[in-house]
Formats: structure tokens, C-alpha cells, sequence
């Protein structure tokens, strides 16, 4: 790590110092710390945002794959509407959203429909293949669809849903920055456009590697909480 940024610096002050365009890590770290007022409010735009469609696009998804389970003549249908949702590029829709929508609801639509389509596969798929032994055991003691939801697929299902959440947080926050683009008072989408029309690729940078950083951090969170929520995982590797 320490030999890529040197041979980053070399480059960025040797071979690509006039054209301006790609500043080195001291250059980086100066300007963050420059702009250490600028990112807050920006960082809590884009945060705020991200967070309402990760939980919006998040709990849409589970409660589909939950509704595919129990009434499964509606599984088809649904899995048919969320790919043609998936495959309608997020820059197609966003300006209608834009008009039609006030405030931030248009950004935090953009941001739920990043996470909806992986999740919602996920959760389906590894609700539909649990455990067939402890599935008849349900049965057998009279539980029907529901029961084995909720005493089984349910709980087998946490560690593929974790990972589509894990998934979906750094989708999230990129969903919340790509509705920006397209206009909002403040966010690291709007502060990122600015930078680029100034020319400013230090700032240009400094707000790709605050935004690296959310991304990283809302992933490994989700990893922690993941790792809680199944603590039979764990007893699993540690055995092994």
C-alpha cells in the first residue's frame, strides 16, 4: 500500500504534473483537510438520503419475497415487474422522478430502486431453498406455508439476506449520489458536478474518496451486523 502511493505521487508530480488532472495523496490529504467544514453537510445530504432508500428499497424487496413464499401465484408476476424495473437504467427515470416528485423523495426513490432488484433476488431464492427435512418436520406437526416461513425459511435465509444487504449499502449511497447529479441544494452528488465544472480535481478526488470511504464503512457494518445476527455461523467456522 505504502509503494502504490509513493508511485502515485511520482506520477501525479512527474509525469501528469502539468496537465493538472490527477493530484498525489499529499495533495489529496491537504485538500481534505482544506475542505474539512465542506464535507459534513454534504456527507449528512447524501447520507440522509441513502439511509431512507436503503430502508425503503430494502423492506419493499423483503416483504415481495415474503409475499412470493406465501402466495406463490403471485411469484412470477412480481419477479417479471422487478426485472423490468432492474433493467430501466436509474438516469432514464430520474427526471421524470425529479418533476413528478418534491423534495428528496425523487432521490430517495432512486436510491430504494439501486438496492431493490438484488435483494428482492436474494431473498427469494434463499427463502425458497431451505431445508426440505425441516420443512416436512413443519408440516408434519400441522404448520402450513406461514409456519414454515417463520420457523424455517425465515431463519435459513438470513445469511444469503445479509449479504444482499451488505450489497445494497454501497448501492444505496450510489444511487443517492446519481440522483444528485441531476440537481439538490447540497450532497456529495452536487458538490462532485461543482468540483468538475471548476476543474478542481483535488476536490474531485477528495469527494470520490469520502464517498470510497461511506461506501466501506456502510459494507463493513452490515458485515458486523450480519455476524451477530447468526451467531451459528460463527460456531460453524470456529469448529472447523
Amino acid at each position: 500500500m505504502a509503494m502504490l502511493a509513493i508511485v502515485w505521487q511520482l506520477v501525479a508530480t512527474t509525469l501528469l504534473a502539468n496537465l493538472h488532472v490527477l493530484p498525489g495523496p499529499v495533495e489529496l490529504v491537504q485538500g481534505l483537510w482544506k475542505d474539512r467544514a465542506f464535507y459534513p453537510p454534504n456527507i449528512a445530504a447524501t447520507a440522509s438520503v441513502a439511509l431512507k432508500g436503503y430502508v425503503a428499497g430494502n423492506g419493499f424487496a423483503i416483504a415481495l419475497a415474503l409475499i412470493c413464499i406465501l402466495l406463490p401465484r403471485l411469484a412470477a408476476p412480481i419477479m417479471r415487474i422487478a426485472l423490468v424495473a432492474y433493467a430501466v437504467p436509474l438516469l432514464a427515470v430520474a427526471p421524470i422522478l425529479v418533476v413528478v416528485c418534491h423534495g428528496d423523495t425523487a432521490r430517495v426513490i432512486l436510491a430504494a430502486l439501486a438496492v431493490f432488484f438484488t435483494t428482492l433476488v436474494n431473498t427469494h431464492s434463499s427463502l425458497r431453498h431451505a431445508d426440505e427435512t425441516m420443512l416436512h418436520v413443519v408440516r408434519v406437526a400441522g404448520g402450513g406455508r406461514a409456519a414454515q416461513l417463520f420457523k424455517v425459511r425465515l431463519w435459513e435465509s438470513l445469511p444469503t439476506l445479509f449479504g444482499a444487504l451488505k450489497v445494497a449499502a454501497p448501492a444505496a449511497l450510489l444511487g443517492a449520489i446519481i440522483a444528485e447529479f441531476l440537481g439538490a441544494d447540497r450532497g456529495l452528488g452536487t458538490a462532485l458536478v461543482v468540483a468538475q465544472q471548476n476543474l478542481d480535481a483535488v476536490r474531485t478526488f477528495g469527494i470520490a474518496t469520502v464517498a470510497a470511504a461511506m461506501a466501506g464503512v456502510s459494507y463493513a457494518l452490515i458485515g458486523a451486523a450480519g455476524r451477530w445476527a447468526t451467531p451459528w455461523l460463527r460456531d460453524t467456522s470456529s469448529r472447523s
